[in-house]
C-alpha cells in the first residue's frame, strides 16, 4: 500500500483521511492496516511517532461502519495513561466525523458521572486505562461482552506501570472471539508472554528497531553541574526556535523548574501526575496552541503526549531506566520530521550515560556547555539562633532550652 487511496474504505473514511491530509501511509501503517482489514490479528512495533494510533483506528472505524447500526461497546482500545487516551480519542474524531460510531473515554481524573453517560448514550468504541476501566467493572457499570475489537496501545508501558493484574481482569470480561491489535515500541518478556497468551496467529510487523530512537532525532550530551543546568536550557531557548519539551525527573523538580522559567519571562506549563486533569489539559492545550514555549513533564507525559512540531526535547534530569529514553525524545521527530534530544548530565552520570548509549545502540554526541553559564541562586535560607537558656534541674543539673531554626 503505498497510499490511503488503495484501500476499500467507505466514502466518508477516504474523504475524513483526505480533509485531514492523510495523504500516505507511514511504514507501520502499510503494514498493519491491510491485514486489519481482513480480520487478521497484528502485532506491530515500531518506534514512538510513526503513526501508530491511525494503524488501529482505521480498521476498527471501517469494519464497524460494515455493520449495520452496531450498538453496545464493540471496540475497546486500551492506554497506559489518561493524556494518550484523550488524544487517541482526538484522532477518532478527526476520522470519524459524519460516521455513524461513537467513542468516549474511561480515565481516572476525569468526572465518572460524564464518562457512563457517554457510554450509554450509545459509544461503540470505549478508549480507557486500565486502572479506571476495572473500577467500572468491579462496580458493573459497563458492560464488555460485546466487545469484537481490542487493542493494547504501548503495551510495554501499561506493564511497566503495573497494569498486568488490571489487563487480565478486563481481558476475562471480554469474548474470547475477537480481533485483538496490538501495538507498542518494545516488546519485553513479559509482554511477549501476553501476546502468546491473548493473541491469535498474529501478523507480525517490525519497524526499524525495538529499542533505538528514530533516525531523524539528533542527539546531543552536554556535561554540565546542577547548578548551572538552568543556565544552560535558557542558552538552549535564546540560541534556537520552536517548542521545547523538558523532562525532570520529579513532580516537585517540574513545578519548581516551570516556576524559575517563568519568572524569566518564559512562558512554560508544567504536567505531572499530582496536577489535576483540568490542569494537565490546559497546560497540553496551550503548548499545543503555543501559548507555551516550554513544556515541563515528568514521566508520566512520555508516551502520553503528541503534539507535532516539538522541536526539541531535554532530559533535564537523567531517566531512571534506558527505556525511558526512547519513550521521552520520541516526544520530537513525529511524522517525519527532525528534531533534537539534548541530554544534560553531571560528572558523576558519566556511567549512566554510557549505559543509556550501550542499551540502546546509539551515540550521544558530545557538545560543550559552555564557561559563560551562570550558577543558579541558593535559595535565601537563613539561620537565627535563639538563645539558650540554662533551668537547673532540682537534681543539679543544666538542662538547655531553646533550638536552632531555619526560616525563611
Amino acid at each position: 500500500m503505498n497510499k490511503f487511496s488503495e484501500l476499500t474504505l467507505s466514502a466518508s473514511l477516504q474523504s475524513n483521511l483526505t480533509r485531514h491530509g492523510f495523504v500516505q501511509p507511514t511504514p507501520v501503517q502499510a503494514q498493519a492496516i491491510p491485514p486489519a482489514l481482513e480480520g487478521r490479528d497484528v502485532v506491530a512495533t515500531a518506534q514512538t511517532g510513526t503513526g501508530k494510533t491511525l494503524a488501529f483506528l482505521l480498521p476498527i472505524y471501517e469494519l464497524l461502519t460494515r455493520t449495520d447500526r452496531p450498538t453496545g461497546v464493540c471496540a475497546l482500545i486500551l492506554t497506559p495513561t489518561r493524556e494518550l487516551a484523550l488524544q487517541v480519542n482526538e484522532a477518532a474524531i478527526k476520522i470519524a466525523a459524519s460516521l455513524p460510531v461513537r467513542s468516549s473515554v474511561v480515565v481516572g481524573g476525569m468526572n465518572e458521572s460524564t464518562q457512563l453517560q457517554a457510554i450509554r448514550r450509545g459509544s461503540q468504541i470505549v478508549i480507557a486505562t486500565p486502572g479506571r476501566l476495572c473500577d467500572f467493572l468491579e462496580r458493573k457499570l459497563v458492560d464488555l461482552s460485546g466487545v469484537r475489537f481490542l487493542v493494547l496501545d504501548e503495551a510495554d508501558r501499561m506493564l511497566d506501570m503495573g497494569f498486568l493484574p488490571a489487563i487480565h481482569a478486563i481481558l476475562k470480561k471480554i469474548p474470547p472471539a475477537r480481533q485483538t491489535l496490538f501495538f507498542s515500541a518494545t516488546i519485553e518478556k513479559s509482554v511477549a508472554h501476553l501476546i502468546n497468551s491473548h493473541v491469535r496467529n498474529p501478523v507480525r510487523v517490525a519497524i526499524g528497531g525495538d529499542s533505538k530512537p528514530v533516525d531523524e532525532v539528533d542527539l546531543h550530551v552536554y556535561e554540565v553541574e546542577q547548578d548551572r543546568k538552568l543556565s544552560l536550557l535558557q542558552k538552549l531557548l535564546q540560541a534556537e526556535t520552536g517548542s521545547f519539551l523538558v523532562f525532570a525527573r520529579t513532580k516537585h523538580g517540574a513545578d519548581r523548574l516551570a516556576k524559575k522559567l517563568g519568572r524569566d519571562g518564559i512562558d512554560a506549563a508544567r504536567i505531572h501526575g499530582d496536577r489535576t486533569q483540568s490542569q494537565r489539559n490546559q497546560a497540553l492545550a496551550g503548548f499545543k496552541k503555543g501559548d507555551y514555549r516550554v513544556l515541563v513533564a515528568t514521566d508520566v507525559a512520555a508516551r502520553g503526549i503528541h503534539v507535532d512540531g516539538i522541536a526539541h526535547v531535554v532530559n533535564y534530569d537523567l531517566p531512571q531506566a534506558p527505556e525511558d529514553f526512547i519513550h521521552r525524545i520520541g516526544r520530537t521527530a513525529r511524522a517525519g520530521a527532525r528534531g533534537t534530544a539534548s541530554t544534560f548530565s553531571t560528572r558523576a552520570e558519566r556511567g549512566d550515560i554510557r549505559q543509556i548509549e550501550k542499551a540502546l545502540g546509539v551515540r550521544l554526541t558530545p557538545r560543550e556547555a559552555g564557561a559563560d553559564l551562570q550558577r543558579e541562586e541558593k535559595s535565601s535560607l537563613k539561620t537565627v539562633v535563639i538563645p539558650i537558656q540554662r533551668h537547673k534541674h532540682p537534681g543539679g543539673s543544666y538542662a538547655p532550652r531553646g533550638r536552632r531554626f531555619g526560616t525563611r
